[in-house]
């Protein structure tokens, strides 16, 4: 890093001395002193064009000393023209104000300030050399999405995994979350869970964010570890002018009919001199909800005591449930987020920056659950169970739980399970120019971290027949004889207190260089290269005791404070009544730390082999030339190397014969490896409107932490081995992208691509058998598959149509993938032909109909995603599918006056669920529902430029 420095200061000396031509640098700005990205800037008479970037500003560098007629594009709107002077070994300074005239029509959306939101992310997009999707806050605001997960989900190739109804964790093109990269300004994001990569992408208000960036075909100065992609969020900057945001809102959730509040304001400007600009923020949303659940595991075997527990009969049957849950969530998420963000200039040619946010979220959750699990089969007699004449099971004995979940009685956590995640990013950079030399540097800390601290279960347990209704899509265990199944009756099981802790920091520091070259005579072109350190460390620490009821007050349930959660209209379906279960009160009023009253146990089966802590450094360096090779055509051509070290902590635990805890020990490892990532970009203008590209990109995905970590767990008593994997290699993938981009003059596009990836090396867990008969478990390499797909998009505002009807707008997207994998092995060795890449939907599809007039706006909106592989089990039979979904949404909004409106939005219209089914779509897993959600609410805008 520091020779780059070095380097980079002697070519400035070198090109102040010599050079007779100057630069050129300024700011875009609109009407309302907002600034305008993607805004192509010529100078008409050297055939010299730049983009104006996030925040509006353009660089033009080693121009011949003169004046010039300065042109500056913007898609949808009147090209704008103004003479520049430019002076030799000196940088011309602009202020530009572009006003919103379209060219085409008349904007007629509902607080349309300036460049439309549209405007902004289609210039933006078109103007980039990659493959990239733009989405600017604006255009956000168009949707009923509070967080950016559920932003994001719009964007073509784009599906997201929900928790608790929300948008979490997000699969670009059909890649799994953790084979994708997210960052934060460039800078990236670190992961709060503990056992993978994932991004909460429902931690971070969609109002904190000015832009989303997703770059399906990364460039050399990118992070190689975006195997499906890379999404950047931008956060909103200080103004060029006075600006003051504010909104206020309330709403209901359906299913509880617990109340919404959220609330955000943003307030910026800039000092007289221009020098220096300011811009915080802030944003709360309080969301009372909670959702209706149904589960259950599958098995094809069936085992009995006919006389003697040492040699079981087994009876043919068709699948059955051997387990079944009901469960009833109570959730209270409070998010809450924090932005400042500074920039200084101290010269023309030398500006420094601050940006900063905070978000912390408090999850609050209850969890009431009736678990039913079949017997072994050495405790069911001969008479203990039916089969009917089609080989169904339909009766038999189960072992029922009925558990409470909860936390201790305090002001945080409310007698609820409190899970306390926070987000931070505190970045410094620059940006200088030093005779021609354009360089940026940045150094950020991050970090993630999510706490649990004094979580509970209250379990109570009893054994009973149960009558199976054999229906694989709804599943429903019922007690034989109801007397049996009395919740008074059910016995103490166990009573536990758990504390977690994951905690993931980064230290990133770039720095990027960029200087005028050209292998073409007279066509513009660049050289540019730079450098990244990246300093990571994970680490999980969690701990788990068990307490003994010392004085019987636990005895049966029948003796402690209940309630009765069952409902009526369980979404899930009204014979689904989970019952009574100790009060979150009771259980978090209870004084654990009274030895007269229990006895605690330390269990460190239940948490030593989670914990570790992981040194993860990745050091890298680019190069990279970008060419202009025609008037129509150009090039980006470069390599990236990244050289990762690993330094890995883990712990051994190992069970004897008897189940008891038999050794503790600490295990280490090292591994590093070196990644070389060539990528070539081209990008074909047919004409002004019409944009071909290609891409061929090299990038990787590295495993997860708990993979990575080495920890084994031995278990004599069950013959069963889990093992993790120090030495695995990256997941790494070539890629091929085409795509064919139409922008309409009147602000809009229509897209077509396809895209192929051929990965090596993905991980999966391999389960097989040794020598003396332990199942293992272990992370494993497998050999190879293959991504195809095909995506199509359509936007546009319907201004061809007569009347009223020109002011509906219409946006679609439609994406395909079909992929393969090879190496992935059975439970018996054998290879699996018949499996999709896990995590790759097959189909997905946005789309919404909107309608704007002058002083409101209407829209409906709808988002697919097909079903598709999630986790695979050791057979056809136990592999785990993600079932399709479809949410539908719509918003509205009501123009006041010019600075106040008012918005309305139902979310989950569909009442979707999140369903996980098990090796056919018939037979469910897990089905839990959301009802719908309604908000409404005053935003509040005034600019001052």
């Amino acid at each position: 890093m520091k020779h780059l420095f070095t380097l980079l200061l002697f070519i400035s000396v070198s090109f102040y001395g010599f050079s007779q031509s100057g630069n050129l640098q300024g700011i875009i700005t609109d009407d309302n002193g907002i600034t305008v990205p993607g805004a192509t800037v010529m100078i008409e008479e050297l055939k010299k064009a730049v983009v104006s970037d996030f925040d509006g500003k353009f660089t033009m560098v080693d121009i011949p000393e003169g004046t010039y007629n300065l042109l500056i594009k913007y898609l949808g709107y009147a090209d704008f023209k103004q003479e520049v002077t430019v002076t030799a070994s000196q940088t011309t300074e602009l202020n530009i104000t572009l006003t919103s005239k379209s060219t085409e029509l008349d904007e007629v959306e509902v607080v349309a300030y300036g460049f439309g939101s549209q405007a902004r992310a289609l210039n933006t997009q078109k103007n980039k050399t990659n493959i990239t999707n733009i989405v600017s806050t604006d255009q956000i605001g168009k949707f009923p999405d509070a967080n950016i997960g559920d932003a994001v989900k719009r964007i073509p190739g784009i599906t997201m995994q929900v928790d608790q109804g929300e948008a979490r964790n997000i699969i670009v093109r059909g890649l799994s979350p953790q084979l994708n990269s997210v960052t934060l300004n460039g800078s990236r994001i670190p992961s709060a869970e503990g056992d993978n990569r994932n991004v909460q992408m429902d931690l971070i208000p969609s109002d904190m964010i000015q832009t989303i960036e997703v770059n399906k075909a990364v460039t050399p100065d990118m992070d190689g570890d975006a195997l499906g992609g890379s999404v950047n969020l931008i956060t909103k900057t200080s103004p060029q002018g006075f600006r003051l945001s504010a909104t206020a809102g309330s709403g209901i959730n359906f299913i509880t009919d617990k109340r919404i509040l959220n609330g955000s304001f943003l307030v910026g400007d800039r000092s007289k001199n221009n020098k220096f600009g300011w811009m915080v923020s802030a944003s709360i949303n309080d969301n009372d909800f909670g959702s209706d659940n149904v589960e259950a595991e599958w098995t094809d075997e069936f085992e009995f005591n006919n006389g003697d527990e040492d040699n079981l009969e087994g009876v043919d049957v068709n699948p059955y449930a051997n387990v079944f849950e009901i469960r009833e969530y109570l959730v209270q998420r409070v998010r809450r987020s924090f932005s400042a963000n500074l920039d200084y200039k101290l010269d023309k040619n030398n500006t420094v920056y601050f940006k900063s946010i905070y978000n912390w979220r408090d999850d609050r959750e209850n969890r009431f659950r009736l678990e039913h699990e079949i017997l072994d089969g050495e405790d069911i007699g001969a008479g203990d169970f039916s089969v009917d004449a089609n080989g169904n099971l339909t009766m038999f004995p189960v072992e029922a739980k009925r558990q409470s979940k909860g936390g201790i009685d305090s002001k945080r956590n409310k007698n609820a399970r409190l899970e306390d995640q926070r987000m931070q990013n505190y970045s410094l950079g620059g940006e200088h120019l030093f005779g021609k030399v354009q360089m940026d540097w940045m150094a950020s800390f991050s970090k993630a971290s999510e706490e649990r601290l004094n979580e509970r279960y209250l379990e109570y347990e009893s054994e009973y027949a149960v009558n199976f209704n054999n229906n694989q899509d709804k599943p429903l265990f019922s007690p034989v004889n109801a007397a049996d199944a009395n919740y008074e009756d059910f016995e103490f099981g166990e009573l536990t207190e758990e504390n977690q802790y994951t905690e993931e920091k980064d230290f990133n520091l770039f720095v990027n260089a960029q200087v005028p070259m050209s292998v073409v005579n007279g066509r513009d072109g660049f050289l540019k290269f730079g450098a990244k350190t990246r300093l990571k460390n994970k680490n999980r620490e969690n701990d788990f005791t068990e307490y003994g009821d010392e004085t019987g007050a636990l005895e049966f349930l029948g003796m402690v404070p209940t309630r009765n959660y069952s409902d009526s209209d369980f979404l899930a379906g009204g014979q689904y009544q989970v019952g009574n279960f100790a009060s979150p009160e009771f259980l978090g009023g209870l004084n654990l730390n009274d030895s007269n009253l229990f006895e605690a146990e330390n269990l460190p089966e239940e948490y030593i082999t989670a914990n570790f802590d992981v040194n993860e450094n990745v050091y890298a360096g680019y190069a990279m030339l970008n060419q202009d090779l025609s008037d129509k055509l150009s090039v980006l051509a470069g390599v990236r190397l990244e050289h990762t070290s690993i330094e890995s902590e883990g712990n051994e635990l190992e069970f004897d014969t008897e189940g008891d805890v038999s050794g503790i020990n600490v295990v280490k490892d090292k591994n590093s490896y070196t990644n070389i990532l060539p990528g070539v970009h081209f990008k074909y203008n047919l004409n002004d409107n019409t944009i071909l590209r290609f891409a061929w990109t090299n990038t990787l995905a590295r495993p997860n932490y708990v993979d990575l970590v080495p920890y084994r767990e031995i278990n004599n008593e069950d013959e069963e081995i889990f093992l993790g994997n120090s030495e695995l290699d990256p997941t790494t993938s070539m890629n091929f992208d085409v795509m064919a981009e139409h922008y309409f003059k009147s602000v809009g596009i229509i897209s077509g691509g396809l895209f192929y990836k051929d990965i090596q090396d993905f991980v999966y867990t391999f389960q097989s058998e040794n020598e003396d008969g332990f199942e293992v478990y272990q992370p494993l390499n497998g050999d190879d598959a293959s991504v195809f797909g095909a995506e199509v998009s359509f936007q546009r505002r319907l201004d061809f149509l007569p009347g009223f009807a020109k002011n509906f707008s219409v946006y679609l997207n439609y994406t395909y993938l079909t992929s393969s994998t090879d190496g992935i092995r059975n439970e018996d060795g054998e290879e699996r032909t018949d499996l999709d890449l896990p995590q790759t939907a097959p189909n997905m599809f946005n789309g919404s109909l909107g309608y704007a007039g002058k002083n409101f706006s209407l829209r409906l909106s709808a988002n697919y995603s097909d079903a598709y592989i999630d986790e695979i089990g050791g057979n056809a039979f136990e592999d785990r599918y993600y079932d399709e979904q479809l949410f539908l949404d719509f918003n509205a909004n009501v123009a006041i006056n010019k600075n106040l409106s008012l918005y309305l939005n139902i979310n989950n219209i569909t009442n979707q669920p999140l369903r996980y089914y098990q090796g056919v779509s018939s037979r469910t897993m897990q089905m839990e529902y959301y009802e719908k959600r309604l908000t409404f609410g005053l935003k509040y805008d005034l600019f001052k430029k």
